[in-house]
Formats: structure tokens, sequence, C-alpha cells
């Protein structure tokens, strides 16, 4: 996902001048160690439960002030500094907006993608 563009093509609608306020990204990225023990990870598998991550993004949606949420999880074999996850919450003020991306973030995190790493 290019962020940027995404967010322009989300600024061609005019319901975006009235209804939005702040725009909040995430770009998760494979680091380099593991969160378990910090070892060095060479790669790792990444599934994701595109409906499941789907219906997710549709309920945060629905969240009080939530204009729209964009979202592209990836799934395969990827390396550190490899993009897995993009997510973009855009909504009138920040009071909404950053419970809504935090929320979004750690749900799609514990139910809709599992992974497996291979440490170096």
């Amino acid at each position: 996902m290019d962020i940027s563009k995404t967010i322009a093509k989300l600024k061609e609608n005019q319901a975006f001048a009235e209804n939005v306020g702040m725009v909040l990204v995430h770009n998760g990225v494979v680091r380099g160690w593991s969160r378990a023990d910090h070892s060095g990870v060479a790669e790792i598998d990444i599934s994701v439960d595109q409906d499941k991550a789907e219906e997710i993004r549709q309920e945060i949606e629905q969240m009080p002030g939530i204009y729209k949420v964009v979202m592209e999880a990836r799934s395969g074999r990827m390396k550190p500094g490899d993009d897995v996850l993009f997510l973009i919450v855009a909504g009138d003020i920040r009071e909404n907006v950053k419970p809504a991306l935090a929320l979004l973030l750690d749900r799609v995190k514990a139910e809709a993608v599992s992974k497996k790493e291979y440490c170096s």
C-alpha cells in the first residue's frame, strides 16, 4: 500500500473534509529480533485470516466519529524490514481516532494474524 496515495484517494471524497480532523497510520514491519527472547529473526511466516480482518475493520469503522478504516494485511514468508500491516483510520477527533486505531491493531494481531519466526 502506498499510504500517501491511499490518503489522497480518501480526500477526493467531499465527505472527507466534512468528517475528518485526524488520520492515523500504522505501518507494521517485520522486526529483526524475536519479542519472546530478543534472538535474531531471519524470516517469518505470516498467515492472515482476511475474512476475520475485514470483519474487524468493518466493526471499527462503525465506532463513533470514525469516517473510514483502510487496511492491508500481508501473508507469506518475509524478512526483517518487510512491510506486513498497513492501517489507516480517519475520523473526527483524536478522542475517537486514537482508541479506534489501537483497538483495530490489537484485535487484528490477536484475532486474524498468526506467525512463525525462524531465528538466525
